[in-house]
């Protein structure tokens, strides 16, 4: 009797094993609503993949989240990527068009000054390797991950301290 219990037990736990480490995962899945996006200053929108939003954030993480890891900007606290921040920027960096833009020439909050040899940029390559082999399609990627991101985790996306 206390053999065959041990059996049953052992023939469900390794039917437990296999059913939580076999059968695929899937993450969750974002609407279009969520995966779009104003693509320039006019008001076009823009409506990202799922592919693309993956491949963004895998970008994002690599190049960027050292200093912006949640959405903050550790260099200097005041300003984030949270939409509000990036559409007071001068120009507004809210949009794919000129978040790009600002990735490949970046300008003070102001747009006033170049500030391509202190944040990574592919003007600044040189300076940060990791800017080197980004190319138009992975911008795009990782500017349309910053701008969904606020969707996703609301508050949280440049909340700061109190989140992270």
């Amino acid at each position: 009797m206390i053999k065959r219990n041990i059996v049953v037990l052992l023939f469900i736990g390794l039917f437990l094993f296999i059913s939580l480490f076999s059968l695929p995962t899937y993450a969750i899945e974002l609407d279009e609503s969520t995966r779009t996006v104003s693509f320039d200053s006019s008001g076009k929108t823009i409506i990202l993949t799922p592919e693309q939003v993956k491949r963004g954030k895998r970008l994002f993480n690599n190049s960027c989240a050292q200093c912006h890891n949640g959405g903050i900007t550790k260099t200097n606290p005041n300003i984030d990527l949270e939409l509000k921040s990036l559409s007071l920027a001068t120009p507004a960096r809210d949009n794919i068009v000129n978040l790009i833009d600002y990735i490949k020439y970046p300008t003070s909050y102001d747009g006033a000054t170049s500030i391509a040899e202190l944040h990574p940029s592919i003007k600044s390559a040189e300076i940060f390797p990791k800017m080197r082999n980004l190319t138009d399609e992975d911008l795009l990627s990782m500017s349309g991950y910053v701008l969904v991101q606020p969707k996703i985790v609301a508050e949280k996306w440049g909340g700061g301290k109190i989140y992270y």
